[in-house]
Parts: C-alpha cells; structure tokens; sequence
C-alpha cells in the first residue's frame, strides 16, 4: 500500500486499521494471539511507523486489543472469567460480583418474528437460535432467560449438546464473532405463573427486566437477550470508564 493511497477518502491509518480488523474478523489472528508490532505493520502495508501505531491505538481503544507492556499487543480474548467481569452486572449486597451457573438451557431453531428482526436487523424468513435457560446463584434460579441470534452468524449452535454457560467466549473462539459491547435497558416487570414456577417465587413477585443488545464488530446486532431477574438483596451495578 503505498503512503499516498487514500482512494476512498479515509485517512491512511483508518484503512490499515480496516485492513487488521479483517484479519481478526477473518481467524487469521486468533483470540490471545501476539500480532506483528508497529515497525512491522508499516513494514508489510508501506506506511511510516506513526500511521501504524495510530491504526493500533484504534484497535486498543476499540477493545479490540490488548496492550502488555514489555510482552507486546495481543488479540483480546473472552475467557469465561473476562466475559463475567466484563458483561455480567448482577453484584451482591458487598459488592462483589454474583457467579452465576446454568441450568435447563435448550436451544431451538425458528423462523424469526417481528420483533427479534427488528431488534436483530434481519430481513424476511430468516431464521434465529432460541435459548432459554435458567441461570443459578448459589444453587437457588435467580435469572430466567430468553436469548434470540442469527442463524447465519452461528450455524450449527442449535445442535450442540450443551449450551455453555458464558456464550460470548463461544462465540469468539467457535463461530469468530467477537462481542465488542452491549445496550442493556432496564425496567421493572412482575413475575407471571410460568416465570415464577422456574424461580421458585410467587407471580406477582417484582423482577428486574434487563432488556440487552449485543454489538459486535462494525456495530452489528448479534445477540438479542431478555433476563427476567429476582435479585433478593442483590443489585445491578452500571460500569462506567
């Protein structure tokens, strides 16, 4: 690539930084994976060392990847634990964070409805993955979940045997769909009969709502989740920073 390509209007540094997003995208730089440094990326594209470090500064801020100091830039990778700290915001009355297990989770596969291609931004007779399943906190249900994806994001999800209990490292490592960040909506809902027979609580009871979108690369919807939560003297803590 030479220092004066700039055909499509970008700055130079943001088409190199399209150009190594593609290879996170693609599996070609895998989850923990050490990438080339600076020097060698303005190396290999023909660009000076500053718009190589700038297109890696983006890739950081993105979350995308991971500086070590002394160890070099790596590949962000969802383990279970980071996907915890990261995503799941349910802390108890100490503040620290609630662990939770699943339990009865069954996926499906349906020809999506209205509203999850909305919410998705899917088109006509396009088919999603349904997961529902029970989540646990100190062997009592506490969360009881509904979780809608496309199908052609993560083809053969349905048939696996178990649906593990932290999806989003799954859906790195299995299927290349990084999540990058969520919109969680929260509101108040009152427990129905079928609601409250899996929680172990009576219908009526209050519940919070949480109401999440998933973002992956290029800000694609990838997961539509509702968690009906009884949080009994635990809390949802918002993470800022």
């Amino acid at each position: 690539m030479s220092p004066n390509d700039n055909v499509d209007g970008r700055p130079l540094y943001a088409q190199i930084r399209e150009r190594l997003v593609e290879r996170i995208r693609s599996g070609q730089w895998k989850p923990g994976q050490l990438i080339p440094n600076e020097f060698e990326i303005a190396a290999e594209f023909g660009v000076s060392q500053g718009t190589a470090r700038k297109a890696i500064s983006e890739l950081a801020a993105e979350g995308l990847v991971l500086r070590r100091q002394g160890r070099g830039t790596f590949v962000v990778e969802h383990t279970p634990a980071h996907v915890l700290f990261r995503f799941f915001n349910i802390v108890d009355g100490t503040g620290t964070a609630v662990i939770p297990d699943s339990r009865e989770a069954n996926a499906s596969l349906a020809e999506a409805d209205a509203e999850e291609r909305r919410v998705l931004g899917l088109g006509p007779s396009t088919r999603v993955i349904r997961i529902k399943r029970t989540r646990m906190r100190d062997g009592a249900p506490f969360i009881v979940e509904t979780i809608a994806l496309p199908e052609a994001l993560f083809p053969g999800l349905a048939d696996r045997p178990e649906v593990d209990n932290t999806l989003y490292d799954l859906f790195q490592k299995e299927y290349g769909v990084l999540v990058m960040r969520t919109d969680d909506r929260l509101s108040a809902a009152a427990a129905d009969a079928d609601v409250a027979a899996q929680l172990g609580i009576a219908p009526g009871t209050p519940l919070l709502r949480v109401d999440r979108i998933a973002f992956g690369l290029d800000d694609v919807a990838v997961e539509w989740r509702v968690s009906l939560c009884h949080l009994d003297g635990a809390h949802y803590l918002a993470r800022t920073g």
